[in-house]
């Protein structure tokens, strides 16, 4: 069924951003109005020029008053930082947000003067926010509440995500960000924090839908060696360096694990401990009166992952514009939202 035309503005063209936009300017109950970027030498260059797209007429800015002054329906926010003032500023001026950003999956656990500042926000502009994407979003969210929907008791829930990164030409990501091709040590409280504070409120939505809240959320790391000599396409690993990790974040339930989101990543298979690896994409098994095993494969080859994957989360995002125009004001999570049910091309 035909729904309004929404006037969007894209806040930023990095990977995920540039996939957005493309989809924005494609979409066929999208118009884009805007277009906000960070760097000078974006600034006045045409939208379609920055995503292999036709001249749109639209040109980038890097002017937050000329993006509240569009007056537009939606701005999809995807910046590498959050800036609490900017994202007020446009939702009190009337104009909606859905970002790819973690900080809005669930209120309870945010900040109280960052919540508040928001909702004062969202009340001025009668306007709403929402948080969403593959991962967190799609995989702790969409698809375990559906999964849900046959069962009457859950005994466990897990959701396993694999990345092969042996083919991203990242060295700086991967050896000296991520810590691969090092001698393993304690991981990071600081990494441990950052996973922590972006799918542990995605966990909680989901324990609070079904009635089961966690009494804490908690995370661990793991880091495992290559054995032997591993050449990827960042470089080399040498025998006895990091090769794979994953981290554990689990929602803890009468002094047990009741949820559990697990990423692992790796670089080769070739590791001294069974992690019992799979190709990258997601594994979801839940334990209960109805149990269920679910592979979700990237049907990809690995050199094109990096093209593709953004796709993933973007859209998302562009599918979740209309029902979050359409939303009471306020921060709006994915048990406010109706199902997305995306208008396609």
């Amino acid at each position: 069924m035909p729904q309004k035309q929404l006037r969007v503005v894209q806040w930023a063209t990095g990977n995920i951003g540039t996939r957005a936009l493309r989809a924005v300017i494609d979409h066929p109950e999208l118009t884009l109005a805007g277009l906000y970027v960070h760097s000078d030498a974006k600034e006045g260059l045409d939208a379609g020029a920055l995503c292999d797209r036709d001249v749109t007429g639209v040109k980038a800015t890097r002017s937050l008053d000329e993006i509240i002054d569009l007056g537009a329906d939606c701005v999809l926010y995807m910046p590498l930082q959050f800036d609490l003032d900017e994202v007020c500023r446009i939702l009190a001026s009337g104009t909606n947000i859905v970002t790819t950003r973690g900080e809005f999956h669930h209120p309870p656990s945010m900040p109280a003067a960052i919540r508040d500042a928001v909702e004062a926000a969202c009340a001025t502009g009668g306007t709403s926010v929402h948080s969403t994407g593959s991962s967190p979003g799609f995989i702790s969210e969409a698809v375990p509440l559906v999964l849900a929907s046959i069962q009457r008791k859950l005994d466990h829930l897990a959701i396993d995500e694999y990345a092969d990164l042996s083919q991203r030409d990242s060295p700086g990501i991967l050896f000296e960000v991520m810590g691969f091709g090092q001698q393993p040590a304690d991981f990071a409280q600081a990494r441990l924090d950052h996973v922590k504070a972006n799918f542990g409120p995605s966990l909680q939505v989901l324990a609070d839908a079904l009635g089961l809240p966690f009494d804490s959320v908690e995370a661990s790391g793991e880091l495992t060696v290559a054995r032997s000599d591993v050449t990827i396409a960042a470089g080399t690993i040498p025998a006895g360096t990091v090769a794979a990790q994953r981290i554990t974040i689990s929602g803890i339930r009468d002094g047990r694990e009741l949820m559990r989101f697990r990423p692992t990543w790796y670089c080769t298979t070739d590791i001294d401990v069974d992690w019992n690896m799979h190709a990258t994409g997601w594994h979801v098994s839940i334990d209960g009166d109805a149990p269920l095993d679910i592979e979700m494969r990237f049907p990809i080859p690995l050199e094109r992952m990096s093209e593709t994957a953004p796709n993933y989360t973007a859209n998302r995002a562009v599918n979740a514009v209309h029902a979050v125009h359409a939303a009471t004001p306020g921060i709006r999570t994915s048990l406010d939202l109706p199902l997305i049910v995306p208008v396609l091309n």
